[in-house]
């Protein structure tokens, strides 16, 4: 059941894919039905091919066969008339809201609206319409689901039962682990040095203005935005969307076609934006990124202000939490007492492989419960940055065990539980719907449980 629900998933996610591609293959014959739903074997052969075309290069990535998409299918219509019979709904905003997601990561991948719509044989809005049932029924069962596992909670003895059912050379086996905090300072350009490179900029806009230099040489020239400098400094906007920095998305929708902004100062440095092309709330933009440059005197002085910092947490005037709320400026772990996580899954426990080469020399004489010395380093946005960490545990490789491993074994332990709560589920309601299976999938085992309902709906219309 736990494969079946990721598929549901799987085939939302796709659907970007889908989006870009005109040619599917045509195929109208009825393969299943519950209720009244119906799923077409068009519905399995596009899905499978839109998934091999999103993967398409990547490694250990399984593609489901027609028998378990078709599965997934099942789930998702009980899913939906369910949800429906319990008043649950979705709304436009919500459905608009991913809607137009997936429309920016389509452009994004196609390189432009334009591009898009060509490949597609559409226009946005037409594409937008198409997926708006799809999407709809997609969130209800998303709903349904969350509905039947959300009061699923797991014991500390369940816990433990369930510990000690797995076989003991199953196991996993994890390296030395760490698990750390940090407080972060980014030292900020004098206004001398800001001037300067604005002054630069604003030189920029003349040459594009005047028409001595394209906007897109200049950004290959000058550009520090490693995102977008291979596309020209192009990015694809949307009004609502929250992530853009809230500076530079106003100059941008303040903008007339083809005009070029004046300097504007976001939190990532500098910016001259062009608007290329608008249409309501979706806009097309490109920039040039300059982010100014620090001196050794606003590192020292950041690296002065956490040796202070730190003296503080030695001397237990300042708790940690407090310190991260009153001087850390990393918008990643500011706000979890800067715990430093796995970007995959949000782990606290990270491996030694996990961290960067500076943490690691950092950490190599530090006992669980001590803080380090400021230490200077480079991060992501490549900007010089200060970092004071906090070394909570360190673990010795080591088996799985309850002691060291709780919470892991706990978040397994409770997906369990979830999942055989929705087979639960399943097995009481499936019985309760009409439910049609084609004689092409009869040799589908994983899908029994339909069949039989299948076959109860078949003689009782014979009766």
């Amino acid at each position: 059941m736990k494969k079946v629900i990721l598929i549901i998933v799987i085939l939302g996610a796709g659907m970007v894919s889908v989006m870009a591609q005109t040619k599917k293959v045509v195929a109208d014959k009825i393969v299943g039905q519950v209720g009244d739903r119906i799923i077409l074997r068009s519905d399995i052969l596009n899905a499978i091919s839109d998934m091999k075309r999103q993967y398409q290069g990547q490694e250990n990535v399984i593609i489901p066969t027609e028998c378990q998409v078709l599965e997934g299918q099942l789930i998702q219509k009980a899913l939906i008339l369910q949800a429906e019979k319990d008043s649950l709904t979705v709304t436009e905003e919500e459905i608009d809201a991913t809607i137009d997601n997936r429309i920016r990561a389509a452009i994004q991948q196609y390189g432009s609206k334009d591009i898009l719509e060509e490949i597609a044989g559409k226009t946005v809005y037409q594409l937008k319409e198409d997926f708006r049932i799809a999407l709809r029924e997609q969130k209800m069962a998303e709903q349904m689901q969350t509905k039947i596992i959300e009061t699923v909670k797991i014991t500390p003895t369940e816990v433990k039962a369930f510990y000690n059912k797995i076989p003991k050379d199953s196991l996993p086996f994890y390296e030395s682990e760490v698990e750390l905090s940090q407080i972060v300072i980014i030292p900020k350009a004098n206004r001398d040095v800001e001037e300067y490179v604005s002054k630069q900029m604003y030189d920029y806009k003349r040459q594009i203005e005047s028409g001595a230099q394209k906007f897109e040489a200049l950004v290959k020239l000058y550009s520090e935005d490693p995102g977008s400098k291979d596309a020209g400094g192009q990015y694809n906007l949307n009004r609502n969307d929250r992530n853009w920095d809230p500076a530079f998305l106003s100059a941008s929708f303040r903008l007339k076609e083809n005009q070029v902004s004046q300097v504007i100062k976001s939190k990532f440095g500098l910016h001259i934006i062009q608007l290329m092309s608008r249409s309501g709330d979706e806009a097309v933009v490109r920039h040039i990124l300059r982010i100014p440059p620090v001196t050794d005197d606003e590192v020292k002085e950041a690296v002065a202000k956490l040796d202070s910092v730190r003296k503080q947490l030695k001397a237990g005037t300042i708790g940690f939490g407090e310190a991260v709320n009153k001087y850390s400026e990393d918008e990643n772990s500011k706000f979890n007492a800067g715990a430093i996580t796995s970007g995959q899954d949000g782990n606290i426990f990270l491996s030694i492989d996990m961290l960067d080469k500076d943490m690691v020399v950092a950490l190599k004489d530090l006992k669980p419960g001590e803080f380090s010395a400021p230490q200077v380093y480079t991060d992501e946005r490549s900007r010089k940055a200060v970092r004071l960490l906090y070394l909570k545990r360190r673990t010795e490789p080591h088996r799985e065990n309850l002691m060291d491993d709780y919470n892991r074994i706990a978040q397994r332990a409770l997906e369990s539980k979830k999942n055989e709560a929705l087979e639960k589920w399943f097995k009481e309601h499936i019985p309760t719907y009409f439910v049609s299976i084609d004689k092409d999938f009869t040799s589908c085992d994983s899908i029994k449980i339909w069949k039989a309902a299948a076959d109860k709906a078949d003689k009782a219309r014979k009766n």
